[in-house]
């Protein structure tokens, strides 16, 4: 069953973060305080969701170098083995990522995102503000639609010239979050 993302609050401060990337160099919040925003995708390596978006949001990505972007794992990799470090690495390299992969083993991270499935976009805007939460594109698994990133595209460019994202925002979809029993 596919899960939508939350559509937290536009105008949602950044969550503070700190977390190992899969060479374990830790990355967070003040490492991108700099630029002109951030870019946070909830990943992970099992997902069909994620599997069917990957390479083309690693071109996406690669086509516009000056956003900051980060993804992060927040799966219990214990139960979604697939989602272990080793794993996402060959997923970082398969799909053609050259941005950080963090690990949010302890799953605080997310929590603090109010990350509901994966993919799950979080932009945020150079004052650190929520600009975009939703849909990399209208493509999902089986649907037919090409993947092109188009909304996606469309609210990074925006935030880049300093400028509103565009509305509507669609949730994005994927599978849910794999949180462990608390």
């Amino acid at each position: 069953m596919a899960f939508e993302s939350l559509m937290v609050t536009l105008g949602t401060p950044l969550p503070e973060f700190s977390l190992p990337d899969l060479d374990q160099r830790i990355y967070s919040r003040t490492d991108f305080e700099a630029g002109p925003g951030l870019l946070v995708v909830f990943a992970c390596n099992h997902c069909p969701y994620v599997k069917h978006i990957e390479a083309a949001l690693g071109e996406l990505v690669d086509s516009l170098p000056s956003l900051p972007t980060v993804a992060i794992c927040t799966n219990d990799a214990g139960a979604y083995p697939e989602d272990a470090p080793l794993r996402l690495r060959d997923q970082a390299i398969r799909a053609g990522w050259t941005f950080p992969y963090l690990v949010d083993e302890s799953q605080q991270v997310g929590r603090a995102f109010r990350a509901a499935c994966t993919p799950d976009f979080f932009l945020y805007d150079a004052n650190f503000e929520l600009a975009y939460r939703g849909a990399f594109d209208e493509s999902t698994p089986g649907n037919g639609k090409p993947v092109t990133g188009g909304d996606l595209r469309d609210a990074i460019e925006a935030v880049l010239a300093r400028r509103p994202a565009p509305e509507p925002q669609r949730p994005s979809m994927g599978c849910s979050i794999k949180w462990r029993d608390a």
